[in-house]
C-alpha cells in the first residue's frame, strides 16, 4: 500500500509543479494575439515634429504600458516580420548593407520609438519604402519595437527568439549597438543625425 500512496503523491505532486510552473508563464506575460480596433485605429495617430524626426506615441501606448518594445512575444513578431519584408536585404542583420546600419551610432532620422515607426510607416527619402498598405498598425509598431532593440545602448531582460544561424553581432537584448560601436575621440558622421 505504501508504494501505491506514494507513486500517486509523487504524481500529484508532478501535475501541481507542471501547473503552477503554466500559470506562472501565463501570468508573466499575456500575449494579445489581435489588438482591438479602436486601439490598432489609435496607434495610427502619431504626434511627429514638424520636420518628421521625433514626436510622441499616442496616448494608448503608454496606457497599454509599451508592448511593442518591452515583450519578448511582440518583438519575436517584429524579428519575424523584419526577415518576411525584405529588411536584411538593405538593412543586413542590422550592421546595414545598401540602407543604413542600426549598429554605428548615428540615426539618421533619430532613434525613437515614434521616429522608426514613422519611418516603417511612411518611407523616408533615398530608397526607405513606405510600409503602411502593406502592414497592420500593429506590425509596423512590432516591427520598429525589434529594430529599436538591434540598435540598442542599454542592455534589456527582454529579447525575442533566438536565431539559428549565425551571426556577426550580440543578441538583441544584449545592447549590440553600445558593443559594437566605439565613437572614439570626435564623432565619426557628424552630419547623420542624433547620436543615442
Amino acid at each position: 500500500m505504501s508504494s501505491i500512496t506514494t507513486t500517486i503523491a509523487a504524481t500529484t505532486g508532478f501535475f501541481c509543479l507542471c501547473g503552477a510552473a503554466t500559470f506562472i508563464g501565463w501570468a508573466r506575460e499575456p500575449r494579445q494575439f489581435r489588438a482591438d480596433p479602436p486601439t490598432a485605429a489609435a496607434l495610427d495617430h502619431l504626434r511627429l515634429m514638424p520636420n518628421t524626426i521625433g514626436g510622441t506615441p499616442p496616448e494608448v501606448y503608454f496606457k497599454m504600458g509599451k508592448p511593442y518594445e518591452s515583450t519578448a512575444y511582440n518583438l519575436s513578431q517584429g524579428k519575424r516580420l523584419y526577415a518576411w519584408f525584405g529588411c536584411p536585404q538593405c538593412h543586413g542583420d542590422g550592421q546595414g548593407k545598401n540602407g543604413p546600419s542600426f549598429l554605428d551610432g548615428w540615426w539618421l532620422y533619430g532613434p525613437s520609438m515614434i521616429s522608426i515607426v514613422a519611418s516603417i510607416r511612411d518611407g523616408r527619402p533615398h530608397g526607405m519604402p513606405a510600409f503602411k498598405g502593406k502592414m497592420t498598425s500593429v506590425q509596423i509598431w512590432q516591427l520598429a519595437g525589434y529594430v529599436k532593440s538591434i540598435g540598442a545602448y542599454s542592455p534589456s531582460v527582454v529579447a525575442p527568439s533566438r536565431n539559428d544561424d549565425k551571426t556577426n553581432r550580440p543578441a538583441e537584448n544584449r545592447a549590440p549597438a553600445i558593443i559594437l560601436f566605439d565613437e572614439g575621440p570626435t564623432p565619426v558622421r557628424p552630419d547623420q543625425g542624433p547620436s543615442p
